[in-house]
């Protein structure tokens, strides 16, 4: 099991990999020009860009509690309650 710090310091194609292999898949959202795949990994949840025009992953990164995206997630699922204070 990868601790966050270290999963953050992986290359993108190396983070890609350890959350298929280890991560378990919660819900996509739709978000402006993206599909964003939520993963849970251990002990943290991770976002997953990616581009449809451009048919490409562009970013992977710890999920933001804060940030209105959570209105999204949180429609669609419910997260342990900690995430959304």
């Amino acid at each position: 099991m990868i601790p966050s710090h270290k999963f953050i310091a992986l290359e993108l194609k190396d983070q890609l990999k350890t959350l298929f292999l280890e991560g378990s898949f919660i819900v996509s959202i739709r978000y402006y020009g993206y599909k964003i795949n939520l993963y849970l990994l251990n002990n943290f949840y991770v976002e997953v860009f990616y581009n449809h025009k451009h048919d490409h992953i562009e970013k992977v990164q710890p999920l933001d509690k804060n940030h209105t995206r959570m209105k999204f997630y949180s429609d669609q699922i419910k997260l342990p309650g900690d995430l959304m204070c």
